[in-house]
């Protein structure tokens, strides 16, 4: 067998959270296979509304190893010629390395085919720092018997060299991947991701998107750039001005609840997913006591030292538990 991909101790806690990703997939899957994969666009009957089979998915792949991912998907879509009606197309968006990345794709690839027996397309892209880590293929040999697997590979990180292009493209996944790339690269200075994240929001209006792109794409920018609770306040305050400067309210105080509950909601998500892994028994007393926390920035904390804290006392050390 061989896959060049490398692997961590624990998976990388942001990336248990995966609603705004599948909510992009969802709502822009045809702007997803034009942005990414062209050539494949090109073969599907858009006319004939694709069905994502999220919990078929589930079913088919349940026990398989989860991963470091940010979102995967099974899509149904239509051919516009060939002797296969439909086929299905599976998505996966992994967030950083994996030893056996190439392998889950290929057990998922034939499973999702012995479920259905129609040709599964399996499309990856890769969120992780690394520009070295690009597993596109699963091989397997022994006795002359052998296994020979491949899929398309996206890395994100080649768009840094495509900024250009990506402020020029009205794709809403251009959107998505300078939100991506700017929430890595402003990691250590929350100003400048604050100033980005304006940049990004702007951009949309700029655009010319309609007010329903506008929120989803918000959402997106504000689950991926998170800040902390001083700099969020700057930055509606800033958004509302300009805003009242475009003399249109698009993100209204309600929308604006919801977009900054999501983000708590997911960050939580996390939490919960990476106590149960860690601690066990212990994981609903600490649930508890995180989950009164309000501010963003300190979840977000939480959840980035769950990677390594190995105790509860070390945990308990990153925020103050709310006792009566």
């Amino acid at each position: 067998m061989t896959d060049n991909s490398q692997t961590e101790d624990f998976p990388n806690p942001q990336t248990q959270y995966d609603s705004p990703w599948k909510d992009v997939l969802e709502r822009y899957f045809e702007d997803f296979m034009l942005f990414f994969f062209p050539q494949a666009h090109l073969r599907i009957d858009w006319t004939k509304k694709p069905e994502f089979l999220d919990k078929e998915l589930l079913s088919v792949v349940g026990d398989a190893e989860i991963g470091t991912r940010f979102a995967d998907k099974l899509v149904k879509v239509y051919r516009i010629s060939g002797e296969e009606n439909w086929i299905l197309i599976h998505v996966e968006i992994q967030s950083q390395e994996e030893a056996n990345f190439s392998l889950r794709m290929y057990t998922y690839n034939y499973r999702i085919y012995d479920k259905y027996q129609k040709f599964v397309v399996s499309l990856a892209i890769l969120g992780d720092d690394n520009p070295n880590w690009r597993p596109s293929q699963f091989n397997s040999q022994l006795f002359g018997c052998g296994i020979s697997f491949r899929f398309p590979v996206i890395k994100l990180l080649d768009y840094e060299q495509r900024l250009s292009e990506l402020e020029q493209s009205r794709n809403p996944f251009a959107t998505v991947v300078m939100a991506h790339l700017q929430a890595k690269a402003t990691t250590s200075d929350r100003t400048e991701r604050k100033q980005q994240k304006l940049i990004l929001v702007k951009r949309l209006y700029e655009l010319g998107f309609e007010r329903d792109s506008i929120i989803v794409l918000f959402k997106f920018i504000d689950w991926m750039m998170t800040l902390p609770a001083n700099l969020a306040q700057e930055f509606w305050q800033e958004y509302s001005s300009f805003e009242e400067s475009k003399r249109m309210q698009y993100v209204t105080s309600v929308e604006r609840i919801g977009i900054e509950k999501g983000t708590r909601k997911g960050l939580l998500q996390g939490i919960d997913t990476c106590l149960q892994l860690k601690f066990g028994a212990m994981q609903s007393e600490l649930f508890e006591e995180i989950s009164q926390i309000q501010d963003i920035k300190q979840l977000e904390t939480i959840l980035t030292a769950l990677k390594t804290v190995n105790t509860v006392e070390k945990l308990r050390e990153i925020y103050q538990p709310i006792t009566e």
